[in-house]
């Protein structure tokens, strides 16, 4: 890839979930041909049904990897090995997969993609803003009482729009092959500050209720979650969710030139968008 990204298509994995419809719109946004891939959309893609790859990969110039369900979850290591093995054969060489920061269980699959001999770049990523403004945990927010096992460890949430653009500037820039980032946003928050900074927003109570890891993972089995979902999910917030507070980088402000998105605008933007509505 190159900085002229005119002519040049990007795959993008997972086009309908949190990171890859903005890093779809994004890619659109820097020039590139896009092609989203999903597992219902119009460009099928299932990372666990190989069938669907080559027509995927056929004509990419790069590809962003948005792993799913989640970049740790068993058997995601030897899926991306695959992948990225069929994505060179297809003259795909570019390829930037979206970690976690301290998601050991996403160690294998990051040591995957290094050892696949694509070019490639790692873009590990905090707590998502949009966790709270789109998927499972959105229900929670809008019934007033967030129940969640974060504690009052504090993160440094990241807006999604953010990593989008971070990943761009990876797929166009070749200083960052071969590299690790870390993106963050630039403060740090409880869930607890974040429900406030949402109530504020949205002009009504939204609580924060902590809970343990196992209580949680109770209520996830009441919403149908196989056991071995749960099992899985409460291995990883037992380490994510620990207590201790996520650390705060510069990554985004060195690659983009800018800060990174602020919680209180994200909250606001939102709200105005009517998401958090009763």
């Amino acid at each position: 890839m190159t900085e002229n990204t005119r002519n040049e298509t990007v795959l993008v994995t997972g086009a309908s979930g949190k990171t890859g419809r903005q890093g779809a719109d994004a890619a659109k946004a820097a020039g590139f041909g896009v092609r989203a891939a999903s597992r219902g959309g119009e460009v099928r893609f299932d990372w666990y049904d190989s069938s669907t790859w080559d027509e995927a990969l056929r004509g990419a110039d790069a590809a962003y990897l948005a792993y799913s369900p989640d970049v740790g979850a068993p058997g995601a290591d030897e899926n991306i090995a695959a992948f990225a093995r069929r994505a060179q054969e297809f003259g795909v060489r570019r390829l930037v997969l979206l970690s976690a920061i301290g998601e050991r269980q996403a160690e294998p699959a990051e040591r995957a993609l290094r050892e696949s001999g694509a070019e490639w770049t790692v873009v590990r990523a905090t707590w998502f803003m949009q966790n709270f403004s789109e998927g499972l945990l959105l229900e929670g927010v809008r019934s007033g009482e967030f129940v969640f096992p974060a504690g009052e460890g504090r993160q440094p949430f990241i807006d999604t729009r953010d990593i989008a653009d971070v990943v761009v500037r990876a797929l166009t820039d070749s200083s960052y092959v071969g590299r690790t980032l870390e993106i963050t946003g630039a403060r740090q928050l409880s869930f607890r500050d974040a429900m406030a900074e949402i109530s504020a927003a949205a002009g009504r109570e939204i609580r924060y209720a902590p809970v343990s890891v196992k209580e949680y993972g109770a209520i996830l089995a009441g919403f149908g979650l196989s056991p071995e979902e749960v099992a899985f999910t409460e291995e990883v917030f037992e380490g994510l969710l620990d207590g201790t507070d996520g650390e705060v980088t510069r990554d985004v402000q060195q690659v983009l030139g800018r800060a990174p998105r602020d919680f209180t605008d994200f909250a606001r933007e939102h709200a105005a968008q009517g998401a958090w509505k009763a």
